[in-house]
This record gives structure tokens, sequence and C-alpha cells, in this order.
């Protein structure tokens, strides 16, 4: 599996021999955020592509809550969610059927733990999964800690 994160000119592509080709770009004139890999959870500032076909995409805000770290696509006519459930893992969902557990290193590494009636995965799968896990990382704090930060910060 190969995951070509490309920040600075926001692209990311992930290919291998099992998986169709994944394309996630970010618009030129988007400004780039730091906080997310591909630099954006602007809608409308990505273009995800699949083995050349478009999907949808629309990342949460990534705000107050894990669930606000959500990115959901629709690809072939399926709903697929990347949704942080720890602190470092994110769970893969599709149609509404937990599929895999994604975690990441924030530095361009991430691994998959298929469930056991889903493994091997379908080739879109994968490829949804590691560019969305690759591409906004995985895992949030609770809301909890991200609000005691949030208060530290204005107090200094």
């Amino acid at each position: 599996m190969g995951l070509d994160l490309d920040a600075a000119a926001g692209l990311l592509t992930v290919r291998g021999e099992r998986v169709p080709t994944a394309e996630l770009r970010r618009a030129p004139e988007a400004v780039p955020d730091g906080s997310v890999p591909i630099g954006t959870r602007d809608a409308a500032a990505l273009r995800l592509t699949i083995d050349g076909r478009p999907g949808h995409i629309a990342p949460g805000q990534g705000r107050w809550t894990r669930r606000s770290h959500r990115v959901d696509v629709i690809y072939g006519g399926i709903l697929y969610r990347l949704l942080p459930d720890s602190p470092s893992g994110s769970r893969l969902v599709k149609d509404g059927r937990r599929i895999a557990d994604f975690s990441s290193d924030g530095a361009g590494h991430v691994w998959a733990d298929w469930h056991q009636d889903v493994a091997p995965p379908l080739r879109e799968d994968a490829a949804v999964g590691y560019a969305l896990a690759t591409a906004f990382g995985t895992g949030a704090e609770p809301s909890w800690r991200l609000l005691v930060r949030a208060v530290a910060d204005r107090v200094r």
C-alpha cells in the first residue's frame, strides 16, 4: 500500500496492487490549516476521486467533540464515515456497520484492523479508509480535555 501525502501541495494519493487509486486534492486557493494533514476540513476545497470516479466528501468541523472530527464520504452509493473513538484511533463505518479500526502516527504511517466478517476488505473500502485516515489523521481527545485546554489557553 502506497500512501503519498504532499501536505504543501495538498495532494494525497493512495495506491497499491489490491486497491484502486484514490486521490484527495485540496484546492490551490485554500489556505492550508496545519492541524489537518491534508490542510483543510472545508468540503468545498476538497476533491476526492477513486479510480477516476468522484466521491463526495464532507468533513466535520473538528472542534469540541470527537464526533465533530468525523469525515463522511459517499462513493458508489455507499456512505462511509471515519469517526474517532479514542485519543489515537478511529473506526471506519460503512452504511452504518463498523468494518475497521484505523490508527496513525501523524507521520504518514497508517494501520488498519479489519473486522473478521469483512476481511479481506473490498478494494474500495480499503482505498476510502486509508485515504481518510491519512488525510485527516485518526483519534481525537475527549470533549472535557479539549474544553480544559481551551480554558487554559484563554487564561494564559
